[in-house]
């Protein structure tokens, strides 16, 4: 008894004596952890951010709860994290919108770039320049010849003003000096509906949204617009192959903590965020999604935030689309 009674005591001094952070991550987690998602159930980011939230509580033995944040463009569900406790138990499943085009994108947001650690990313999407499958157009030439033809005549389709659905069509603006108008609906399903019925006469959907169109024969796909072909679609040759520089944008989720969480605790949610997206049955769901997996190294993801940070920031400020 005296024995385990020293033990213990030694064991106790041994603990009081951990940095606070090596003490913290040894503890982590010790409670449910809440996935912050900026949109609604059963949109875009929601869906693989419930598959992953599933498989991450099997791999740490705690609940994983998603909570749906939408509005503002992502700016309601990143602020509550920004404001969130940094004790590694409030993850932001932040995106492109939130966690990049915001900062430029409004004039006032309730929260900063500082205000985040970015860890990996979840999934990316390559948008698809897609027309009306009865469109006679069939190539970025012809696109670009029938805008030529028509300034002004030809509009696209768009999720929102300052969606990356919108400013990929003013990246074609600015990098070709076509004359087309832009249609906002509100959110991608008006959106791709309108492209399907011809209402509008192109659209840089997302892959997701247009996959099943594509496939049904609605739409017809002329370009994608990530660094290389996409594996739903091996025949459509990226904007960067027909000639259109600096044109490998994609859309991506990732997760992020807030600034000041202990740095033990954001490289073991990490390993443990990159292990599930490793998982085999992860892949092949994010990949039937129509989405790359993700799981980039911490510096790399940061990396990635930062330049479209002021890459889309710079498009934003050069066509004036800032919004109140």
């Amino acid at each position: 008894m005296h024995t385990r009674r020293t033990l213990l005591a030694a064991a106790l001094v041994c603990a009081a004596g951990l940095p606070l952070a090596v003490r913290a991550a040894e503890a982590w987690p010790g409670r449910p952890i809440t996935l912050v998602v900026p949109g609604a159930a059963g949109g875009s980011t929601d869906i693989p951010a419930r598959l992953l939230a599933q498989k991450l509580a099997e791999r740490l033995g705690q609940p994983v709860i998603v909570d749906n944040r939408p509005g503002a463009g992502g700016s309601i569900g990143a602020s509550q994290v920004a404001r969130a406790q940094p004790d590694g138990y409030t993850v932001l499943v932040g995106n492109t919108g939130s966690n990049a085009i915001n900062y430029t994108a409004y004039k006032k947001l309730p929260y900063r770039s500082e205000d985040f650690i970015a860890l990996t990313d979840m999934i990316s999407f390559a948008n698809v320049l897609v027309v009306p499958q009865a469109s006679p157009v069939r190539s970025l030439d012809a696109l670009l010849r029938a805008a030529r033809q028509a300034p002004g005549k030809l509009a696209f389709s768009s999720a929102g003003v300052g969606q990356t659905t919108h400013l990929m069509g003013e990246l074609l603006r600015e990098r070709t000096g076509v004359d087309v108008v832009h249609v906002p609906y509100r959110g991608s399903a008006p959106a791709t509906a309108a492209i399907v019925s011809g209402e509008t006469q192109f659209m840089f959907d997302n892959l997701t949204a247009s996959l099943v169109h594509i496939k049904a024969g609605k739409l017809h796909p002329i370009a994608v617009t990530g660094a290389t072909r996409e594996h739903e679609l091996p025949e459509v040759p990226t904007a960067t192959e027909l000639g259109l520089p600096d044109f490998n944008k994609v859309g991506w989720m990732g997760f992020f903590l807030p600034a000041q969480t202990p740095p033990a605790v954001v490289h073991k949610l990490t390993d443990n965020l990159v292990a599930v997206l490793r998982d085999p049955e992860v892949v092949r769901r994010y990949r039937e999604l129509g989405g790359r997996p993700g799981g980039m190294p911490q510096a790399q993801f940061t990396q990635l935030v930062d330049n479209d940070r002021r890459s889309w920031g710079a498009l934003i400020t050069s066509r004036q689309l800032q919004l109140d």
